[in-house]
């Protein structure tokens, strides 16, 4: 092993953003970099330049004729990608490569044997569809990397936790009838917050039902609650038998963040990692990625992302 964990993190990254009027805007990679160093993490992990994907990686989760609209609105940077929240800009499509490549080259990383485990901030775009931009996704590079560990490397189980507020519904629905694709997804309600999907009975499709888990929480939930939650959740994916954990570590299910109502500190986001990384090496030698997701107070987003970070190194 060269390093215990790799962070991606630079400008080509930081340049997934919409614009500083938006709430996914450019200030939120500096925001973690930034607390990155002040606690000296930075001198304990591998820093890795971001990595654009090629088209054909992007192409085993999405439509060619979605990526050709992206391509063409990322050209003039004018219009909308979805209905409301995901606008277009200059170099969108470029930008987006650097988050899926980057998640790609983490997970290569892992499974060379040059990291133990990978941290991509700007990632984890959990609400893009096959088809479709959503919730300021515009390719969902968690569906990408379920899609290539299977094609590429021959990875069949794998798990997927989501702890961002929002549902992660491009992931979810997805792979809603893969018996092979053990989802977690705690959420705040739907009722109460987009994208309003994600309840309790959902528990898959067809041959996959049973192998997935959506916990819609209270607005106002807190750390204690989803600790209180926690044992049956990881018995649920131990029992799956994941051969790669993928976490979404969204930070807008902090308290304070302005576009949702929980009340999670940083201690959630250890805690699970923490709780993750001891799952991982119990039953897929360690094999653990974790992205950002979303989180819109800067405050929040670097405490959390560090914690992530931290809890990885140990």
């Amino acid at each position: 092993m060269t390093a215990p964990v790799c962070v991606y993190k630079g400008e080509a990254l930081a340049s997934y953003n919409f614009g500083p009027a938006h709430p996914f805007g450019p200030q939120r990679h500096a925001a973690f970099t930034n607390e990155l160093e002040r606690r000296g993490l930075h001198e304990r992990v591998c820093q890795c330049v971001p990595v654009m994907a090629a088209r054909d990686a992007i192409e085993t989760f999405h439509t060619a004729s979605y990526i050709d609209k992206v391509i063409a609105l990322s050209a003039t940077g004018t219009g909308m990608l979805d209905s409301g929240d995901t606008p277009a800009f200059k170099g969108m499509y470029e930008a987006s490569r650097f988050v899926v490549g980057s998640v790609l080259d983490g997970i290569e990383r892992i499974l060379a044997g040059q990291c133990a485990r990978v941290f991509v901030p700007i990632a984890g775009l959990h609400h893009a569809q096959r088809d479709a931009a959503a919730g300021f996704c515009v390719f969902n590079d968690c569906g990408i990397a379920i899609e290539v560990l299977r094609r590429q490397h021959h990875i069949r189980r794998i798990a997927y936790i989501d702890i961002d507020a929002h549902h992660g519904d491009g992931v979810f629905y997805a792979f809603a009838d893969d018996p092979d694709v053990c989802i977690v997804d705690f959420h705040q309600d739907g009722r109460t917050l987009y994208p309003g999907t994600g309840a309790l009975g959902e528990t898959g499709e067809d041959e996959a039902v049973g192998t997935k888990m959506n916990v819609p929480m209270p607005p106002g939930a807190t750390d204690d609650l989803l600790m209180h939650m926690w044992p049956a959740t990881e018995a649920f994916i131990e029992k799956a038998r994941p051969e790669f954990i993928i976490l979404q570590a969204g930070a807008d299910s902090l308290d304070g963040d302005p576009i949702t109502q929980m009340q999670y500190s940083e201690a959630t986001h250890a805690f699970v990692t923490k709780r993750l990384k001891v799952l991982a090496n119990r039953v897929c030698d360690g094999r653990l990625i974790a992205l950002g997701g979303g989180g819109y107070d800067l405050n929040n987003l670097a405490r959390a992302w560090t914690a992530v970070v931290a809890a990885l190194l140990g």
